[in-house]
């Protein structure tokens, strides 16, 4: 008789919220805001229920926040535009981890505003 033991997934909303959180390490590297969720999500979603959607969310919702830093560099040349939009940019970016990993703790599904869909 065979055992479903590797097909069971735990409930772990501490490592989802961990895994959100770990966004803001921008703030502090630079860069491990990408590197560490994607790690943390290639290792876990298999183990971890809810680590698929989430860990895509968070991985779209980075690189949407790349490709606004990169756009908005033109737009800096004209009237400023581009300053406004990184300040926006950088809100956001503080602001919506934040705001899922309560969501992830709680046991409900992210959502990432004007989040590009590159992972899927």
């Amino acid at each position: 008789m065979e055992s479903n033991y590797h097909t069971l997934k735990r409930t772990d909303n501490q490592m989802l919220m961990i895994t959100h959180l770990a966004q803001l390490l921008t703030y502090i590297t630079g860069f491990g805001g990408l590197i560490v969720p994607l790690i943390l999500w290639a290792t876990q979603k298999d183990n971890v229920e809810g680590m698929d959607a989430h860990g895509k969310a968070i991985l779209n919702f980075q690189l949407s926040i790349i490709v606004y830093c990169i756009l908005s560099i033109p737009l800096i040349l004209i009237f400023g535009l581009g300053i406004l939009l990184l300040i926006l940019i950088g809100i956001l970016a503080f602001v919506m981890p934040i705001v899922n990993a309560i969501k992830a703790s709680n046991g409900e599904l992210p959502s990432y505003p004007l989040s590009l869909n590159f992972v899927s």
